[in-house]
């Protein structure tokens, strides 16, 4: 006797509902996490859309449906959007030519120079310090300052990134079952 698989749940409006709020919920951690985007914020952002790409359905657009449907597309765009917007951000904050927002990343640089300076000046003062200790000292506040500004300018521009992708989704969803309801025949 051949066993058959059950058949799988299916898609309810609470399943959906909660698949958005799953990705939803995991997107504002990783937003509000404090510090510089760290390459974790990738991983997370991948599974989170993998997360929607596997459970989430978006429904077909029927008569009668329009709001309905815009309001579900509109929701699954921007979530999209958000976990995409994620999973770049630490490329976006270590890769100029993926960030090229003119004038944004040019004090950096100078914010790191000037946390230098802080450095020497305070171990300076300090007696019997070592040149070795100083130059780590000033290593150290240089890169942590760069690595702040960088995440605040990356972090400042993500709802500019999200909002293109929530917009290049939606037109995709929306012509792709525009496309999809002209090859099948009309419903009788």
């Amino acid at each position: 006797m051949a066993h058959s698989r059950p058949p799988s749940a299916p898609d309810t409006p609470g399943t959906q509902a909660g698949v958005i709020g799953i990705a939803l919920g995991g997107v504002l951690a990783a937003v509000l996490a404090q510090g510089s985007w760290q390459w974790f914020s990738t991983y997370i952002g991948a599974t989170l859309l993998a997360l929607i790409a596997c459970f989430y359905r978006l429904p077909s657009r029927t008569p009668g449906s329009g709001a309905a449907y815009l309001r579900n597309l509109t929701a699954y765009s921007m979530v999209v959007g958000l976990c995409v917007a994620i999973t770049l951000a630490p490329a976006l904050q270590r890769w100029s030519w993926l960030f090229p927002m003119p004038g944004t990343r040019a004090a950096c640089p100078k914010l790191g120079v000037y946390a230098s300076e802080q450095a020497a000046a305070a171990l300076s003062a300090t007696p019997g310090h070592s040149p070795t200790a100083l130059a780590a000292a000033q290593r150290a506040q240089a890169h942590d300052a760069v690595a702040d500004c960088l995440s605040s300018t990356t972090t400042r521009w993500l709802p500019a990134y999200a909002a293109a992708v929530a917009v290049l989704v939606g037109i995709a969803a929306w012509s792709f079952d525009r496309a999809r309801a002209r090859r099948e025949p009309p419903v009788a």
